[in-house]
């Protein structure tokens, strides 16, 4: 069993929100102003800029000011940790079903003998 990763956990964490997802799939576009980001969301501006600092926190979006206008781009790398994880599952997963199926055919096997 891998050993409990914070940094996976922030990606999880940022991950689960729905609001933080459809940010992602925006910045994955090109980057954008926070205020381009919040209205879509029809949150109010405060509240969009906790879901950008949980995102920037995990690693998933950097964000830059120029000025007043703060940019936020996606940090797509960002998302190896997460998927090595998932791959690491799926495999367990995949042979763990393969040594059912073929438990499965052996006792079908012996039952019509």
């Amino acid at each position: 069993m891998t050993k409990h990763d914070p940094d996976l956990s922030l990606l999880f964490h940022a991950l689960a929100d729905p609001t933080r997802r459809s940010i992602l799939t925006r910045l994955a576009g090109t980057p954008a102003r926070v205020t381009d980001l919040a209205g879509p969301t029809g949150l109010r501006l405060p509240t969009v800029m906790r879901h950008l600092s949980v995102l920037e926190e995990a690693g998933l979006i950097t964000t830059s000011k120029d000025g007043r206008i703060r940019t936020c781009a996606i940090v797509p790398e960002a998302l190896d940790p997460v998927r090595t994880w998932l791959d690491e599952q799926r495999a367990i997963w995949e042979a763990r079903l393969d040594r059912l199926d073929a438990f499965v055919m052996n006792v079908m096997k012996e039952s019509e003998e």
